[in-house]
């Protein structure tokens, strides 16, 4: 029986041999008044109950031929016959079933009219007020929702608010915004509930209003100091409005107060990488792991700050431990092989990089096993290894080119990256990373036209990309005089993506260029800030430099030197302006 065929026939045979479904709630009723309707009395001996009774004939002939048809594999007849004997019987397990048929088969009329049927026979029901919102959250009537929601509230149970403010990043804006009034004004009618003044905050903090979010928490924290979702999402707050101290102290305090509650732990844990407190959150993910040992992303977590630490043995040993577990040998494998490039173990690393067969880390495992095995002096190795790869998964054609071009690259080999690069422009000629990297290797050749050639046909496919747009600026300011051309491009892309560092940087060295240096460094110091890898170095040292600032410059490359001290750009600016000193 094929797989749809069967799971429809197990929700439907669950009425075989029965004369009447089990009533899993009393039909009530009609509310008296308009508004939300009071929930019910508990049940006692002195309460009536709705006695069961049997299916009609024709409810029970819709039922059993709504299943045949589901065995024939006609879904249609089965849905049809299932909102029909939902509507005659008003059977609350009748339309629980069709529901889960119509959900099944994605009918949208079906779903809303079996919801509305629902609502009208149990109307002090907390399932079908849920179903109801979710029908209205698929329509986009977000007050609709809200009034669903809220109903459930009074009927005692919980509404979930902060599920649906969850969903906030994935909305218009103009939708996020009818929400947030919609969540206020309905803190307003319940200003004591903390679950809505807690994800009226979600929203703000979600919606991009941190600040508001932390004035909203403010009240429900000094009312209930012990509700723990504030508390994280307090901590989550402070961190990222800059109140850095304050947010690593909270955090602190709030995950020893209450060591079960995981995500403060891990929120504290991350806050700390995040500030390059190393040590501290290598600490910090140990607690974890010991208290949460089935946490396998915490011990993954722990393994990669104690590598970042120097800690070989105990990331080895860490990583080792979930090889055993099928969703994260991959990762586990990937990293091990990172270790064992540290150590200078080629052979093994290759080996371990070769393990990685899945997922995220699948490319980057396959294109550093072939560039391993290409410094060892196997380059036909290791074209064949990728070659192979794309072979096998057609599908991945693209990336599998992808990686046959970074390999040229990674060994200097521009010439043959741009071959590789036009032969996988053939089979997909509007990819903008095949057209991007040939670019780049065109510019290392020389080829400056060429590459902006390429670099134009990206924005002329995609005018809304700003990778494109930030390279096309960049390569027309290095090696062109074209400035203000250049300018125009890069101050687009930094409309686009305003915290880009590399675009910062790219903005940064156009106005140098055009003898503006006050406001290049304004630019290039906020780009070392938020990325300070060595060409944001290299172009910031330059302007410090050039601007009188050379003490500073100093410390910018000599940071830079230390991290990378084969940095080409780095090394030719250094030695264009006799800097042999550092």
């Amino acid at each position: 029986m094929p797989r749809k065929a069967l799971y429809l026939a197990i929700s439907i045979l669950a009425f075989t041999g029965c004369a009447s479904l089990d009533r899993d709630e009393p039909v009530p009723a009609e509310p008296t008044t308009e508004t939300a309707p009071a929930p019910e009395p508990e049940l006692s001996e002195a309460t009536p109950v709705v006695e069961e009774r049997s299916f009609r004939p024709e409810e029970l002939y819709l039922l059993l031929t709504g299943e045949i048809a589901a065995q024939r594999g006609q879904y249609d007849i089965t849905l049809a016959n299932y909102v029909e004997a939902a509507h005659q019987s008003r059977d609350v397990g009748v339309i629980r079933r069709a529901l889960l048929i119509a959900e099944s088969l994605n009918s949208e009329r079906a779903v809303r009219t079996l919801t509305d049927t629902w609502v009208e026979v149990a109307p002090y029901s907390e399932d079908a007020r849920r179903a109801a919102a979710i029908q209205s959250l698929r329509d986009g009537d977000m007050e609709a929702t809200l009034t669903e929601l809220e109903q459930i509230l009074n009927l005692g149970g919980d509404a979930n608010f902060d599920s649906l403010a969850a969903m906030a990043p994935r909305m218009p804006p103009d939708q996020q915004q009818e929400l947030l009034r919609l969540f206020r004004e309905m803190q307003d009618r319940h200003p004591d509930n903390a679950e809505i003044r807690y994800s009226t905050a979600l929203l703000q903090k979600l919606s991009g209003s941190p600040e508001d979010a932390l004035d909203s928490l403010a009240p429900l924290l000094e009312r209930e100091p012990e509700f723990q979702p504030a508390l994280v999402l307090q901590g989550e707050l402070l961190h990222e409005v800059g109140r850095i101290v304050e947010a690593l102290k909270h955090l602190q305090t709030s995950s020893r107060r209450y060591p079960d509650n995981r995500q403060l732990g891990t929120l504290y844990a991350r806050v700390l990488v995040s500030e390059d407190e190393l040590r501290a959150a290598q600490d910090e993910f140990a607690r974890l792991v010991e208290r949460f040992p089935e946490e396998h992303g915490l011990r993954l977590s722990w393994a990669l700050v104690a590598t970042e630490n120097g800690e070989l043995d105990l990331a080895r040993k860490q990583l080792q431990r979930l090889t055993n577990l099928p969703q994260y040998q991959s990762q586990a494998n990937y990293y091990l092989g990172q270790i064992a490039e540290k150590q200078n173990n080629t052979d093994r690393a290759i080996t371990l990089y070769e393990q990685v067969s899945e997922g995220s880390l699948y490319y980057p495992a396959l294109t550093r096993a072939a560039e391993l095995r290409a410094r060892e002096g196997d380059l036909d190795s290791a074209l064949a290894q990728i070659r192979s790869a794309r072979e096998t998964n057609p599908d991945d054609g693209a990336n599998l080119w992808l990686a046959e071009i970074n390999l040229f690259q990674a060994l200097d080999l521009h010439g043959q990256a741009v071959e590789a690069a036009s032969k996988a422009l053939q089979a997909h000629p509007e990819n903008q990373s095949l057209l991007y990297a040939r670019s780049m290797s065109h510019e290392s050749l020389g080829n400056i036209d060429q590459s902006l050639a390429d670099l134009s046909s990206m924005v002329e496919l995609q005018p809304d990309n700003p990778t494109a747009l930030n390279a096309l600026g960049y390569v027309l300011t290095v090696h062109t005089d074209r400035l203000s051309e250049a300018r125009g491009y890069i101050e687009e892309a930094l409309t686009m993506d305003p915290d880009n560092p590399a675009i910062l940087d790219s903005m940064g060295w156009v106005l140098f260029r055009q003898g503006d240096n006050e406001g290049a460094l304004n630019y290039l110091r906020r780009a070392y800030e938020i990325y300070p890898d060595p060409e944001i170095a290299a172009h910031y040292g330059e302007v410090l430099w050039t601007s009188g600032q050379r003490a500073q410059a100093r410390v910018v490359w000599e940071r830079a030197v230390d991290e990378a001290p084969d940095h080409e750009l780095l090394l030719e600016t250094l030695d264009r302006l006799g800097i042999d000193d550092l």
